[in-house]
């Protein structure tokens, strides 16, 4: 992976803000969904920010 890709915004995120957002990166530089994919998995190891998860939405505890 080149590190040559523009952070979103011009500037390269806190691990914080890269936790948060989930595109890291800025999306014009990419001809395809599976390359940005790919781009932002290798941007959060860069950072140390794990990767989303499916359920990362849902409240950890029941209601």
């Amino acid at each position: 992976m080149d590190w040559k890709y523009r952070w979103k915004n011009g500037y390269k995120p806190s691990r914080d803000e890269a936790a948060k957002n989930p595109h890291l990166l800025d999306e014009s530089q990419f001809e395809n969904e599976q390359d940005r994919k790919l781009a932002e998995e290798s941007a959060r190891k860069h950072l140390g920010i794990p990767a989303p998860t499916l359920d990362e939405d849902k409240p950890i505890l029941p209601h």
